[in-house]
């Protein structure tokens, strides 16, 4: 078939396009991590876009929860294999896949950071079995998702996590590094974030947890986290049919952020598996937004 030269123009534009990053905006969906069999390819993935899809969970823990060192195995759903990953990033060049590390629970065991015995070891074992994963798995990177932390201060988590994520991207092992902080676990990441912030690409902060159930109250929160992390890193964020902001109230408040000088370059969101029986009708609206907002 012969192409016109409107048409090549127009394919050489899109592959520039995802060369260049798709303008800086990004796609963020969590997938994977309750038990529902979402594939890659139910997920609707506009390719003007970065997508990034946060397998739910790699975590360093046996099937009983018993900690393992640093030892990551994967832990979501069978249906997103390596085949699936390495067809949906042919498919799609705009697409990357991050393994998301630990989460709130492995079946009724709740999850928690456990400061290592000897850190340097934690990393070393973290290094490689995530180095593993990502070869197995055609991963481009990871996210950091730990959620209950010990109650004494001065935890290694920072340390630990920092330096992962930093032996990975010098390795080129990893590529984006994310992390998932939440109204009770600032804390951490917020020292994470200060010390490591140079390797740290987004902070998909948990907004739904903050439970603020209007625009105004959504765009308080935001300023808030803006203040405590990068805001030009920051995404907002939604939970299908979970707490916080929902419905078009979630859009009405990015809206509002925009109005209040916050440029929205990205949007994460929780989970596919939800929106599975939906029709993915808030990813759809997301990437929509997105494509259309001119920032500020």
């Amino acid at each position: 078939m012969v192409r016109s030269h409107h048409s090549i123009f127009c394919f050489l534009w899109s592959v520039l396009a995802n060369q260049l990053g798709c303008d800086g905006k990004v796609m963020m969906e969590y997938i994977g991590a309750t038990g529902v069999p979402v594939k890659f390819d139910s997920v609707p993935i506009d390719d003007g876009l970065d997508f990034h899809f946060l397998l739910g969970f790699a975590i360093d823990a046996d099937p009983s929860g018993n900690p393992r060192d640093g030892v990551f195995s994967p832990y979501w759903e069978s249906t997103l294999t390596p085949d699936s990953v390495a067809s949906i990033k042919q498919k799609h060049p705009n697409v990357k896949v991050l393994a998301s590390l630990s989460g709130w629970s492995l079946g009724p065991k709740v999850l928690r950071w456990r400061d290592p015995k000897d850190a340097e070891t934690w990393i070393s074992n973290a290094f490689s079995s995530l180095k593993s994963l990502a070869k197995t798995y055609h991963l481009d990177g990871i996210d950091i998702d730990y959620e209950n932390f010990p109650k004494h201060g001065n935890s290694s988590f920072a340390y630990c996590i920092g330096e992962l994520i930093t032996l990975l991207k010098n390795q080129s092992v990893i590529s984006t590094a994310t992390v998932a902080p939440y109204h009770l676990t600032t804390g951490p990441y917020i020292e994470l974030f200060n010390g490591y912030k140079d390797v740290i690409d987004y902070v998909n902060h948990q907004f739904y947890t903050d439970k603020f159930m209007t625009p105004k109250g959504y765009l308080e929160a935001f300023q808030l986290r803006a203040s405590q992390f990068d805001k030009d890193k920051l995404l907002p964020s939604y939970e299908v049919d979970g707490r916080g902001i929902q419905g078009d109230a979630f859009f009405d408040s990015l809206n509002l952020l925009q109005e209040n000088g916050f440029k929205i370059d990205g949007i994460m969101i929780f989970s596919a598996d939800r929106s599975l029986s939906d029709g993915f009708h808030y990813e759809r609206k997301s990437q929509e937004f997105l494509l259309n907002s001119t920032g500020v």
